[in-house]
Formats: structure tokens, sequence, C-alpha cells
């Protein structure tokens, strides 16, 4: 009697078979596919020529953008303002002006004018002259360096300014700049009227409460200004 003796099997003949996957694995690669899938939705379609690699790291890593445009806008705001006037003073005043001889008396050579005057000088703060290093934000809190407040003009007002009298001496004729001489004087002194009752520092004051009201609507909780 004969046998044939069965087929030997091949120890890595089990590897042929599927092996079935770990719950975890399956997971994980749904996981990874969403990830993926997000990437690519995520991201600009202008960015489409950008590796799968650095969009990946792009949307895992989750860092963004932030422009901190606070301090310009208030610059600019304040800027807006240009010549903020915030104070007016007004004189009211008798000026005298002479031409007078050193031999021959008034009388025969001399040239008087009386002037009643009336004048204005405005003060304030000129903002053109404000740079985007004199503001510092932090929070809510704005830290503001101030130009120097000036005069930004001391006029007549000619409707209310006229020559009172008149005294010309026998031997010469009006100064026709005697007059115009006057006027700049009286200018000169409702400057300087003006500067003697610190109209700067009424005008810096004005302009602290008009900026405060403003930049807390914008706001700010607390103004400090330098």
């Amino acid at each position: 009697m004969s046998y044939t003796s069965a087929p030997s099997r091949s120890p890595d003949s089990t590897s042929a078979r599927a092996r079935p996957r770990s719950p975890l694995a399956l997971l994980l690669a749904f996981l990874l596919g969403i990830l993926l899938a997000f990437c690519y939705l995520a991201l600009p379609t202008r960015n489409s020529t950008i590796g799968l690699g650095e969009r990946f790291w792009s949307v895992a890593s989750g860092r963004s953008i932030r422009f901190d445009v606070s301090q310009p806008l208030v610059v600019s705001r304040i800027q807006n303002l240009k010549r903020l006037e915030t104070v007016q003073y007004t004189m009211d005043k008798v000026i005298t002006g002479a031409r007078e001889n050193r031999i021959f008396p008034d009388f025969l050579a001399g040239d008087r004018l009386l002037m009643i005057v009336h004048g204005e000088a405005v003060a304030g703060i000129d903002f053109a002259a404000l740079k985007a290093g004199d503001v510092s934000t932090e929070g809510k809190h704005l830290h503001l360096h101030l130009p120097a407040p000036q005069i930004f003009s001391a006029r007549l007002d000619s409707s209310k300014t006229r020559v009172y009298s008149r005294q010309t001496g026998l031997l010469v004729g009006v100064d026709p700049n005697l007059e115009t001489e006057v006027r700049q004087e009286a200018e000169r002194q409702l400057q300087q009227a003006a500067l003697t009752n610190d109209i700067l520092d009424a005008a810096a004051q004005n302009v602290r409460s008009t900026l405060t009201s403003m930049l807390t609507g914008l706001g700010f909780e607390t103004i400090d200004f330098e």
C-alpha cells in the first residue's frame, strides 16, 4: 500500500493572509484624513502653491497675524484737528504815537496821533508737529506728548479801531507812516498783554480738556499729558 504525503506548509504562508487592522489605527487614519482636508479648506486659494507639509504646519501651529493700528489711528485723529484754537484774548487800549524834533517844539515840527484800538489774540496748539513717537498706548492707557502752545494771531479789529485825534506842527506835513507804526505797536502790545495774562497756559489747559473728551470717546480710560 502506498501513501501520499500531504503538502507541507511553508512557515511564511501565513503572511499571505490579510491581518485585521486595530481600531486605534483606523481612528488615527480617519482623524488624519479630516485634518488634511481641513488644511486645504482653511487656507486661501491663493496659497495653492504651498506644499502639503507647509499647509499642515500652518494650520496645526495655530499661529495668526495681529496688527496693532491703535497708535496711528490716534495720531491721525489728533492731527485732523490741525491748528486747534482754544483761547482768545481781547484788548481795548489807547495808544499814542508821535514824531518829535530835538530843536523845534511840537507845535512847529511835531506830529502826534492818538488811537483807540480793539484787538484779539488767539492761541492754541498746532498738531501738524505731532509725531507718532509722541503717542504711546498700553491697553486703555494713553500717554501723549503735546506740542508747545503758541499764539496764532494778534491782530486789530479795523471796524473797532480808529484815530481819536491827530496834531501836526505848523512847519511839517502829516507823516503817512505814523498810523501804520502805531498799529504795529498796538499789535505788539496786544501779544505782550496776552502773554502776561498766561494765554499759553490757558490754551494748553483747554487743549487737554478737548483731547480728553475725544480720546475717552475712542475707548481710552486714562490719558496722561506731557
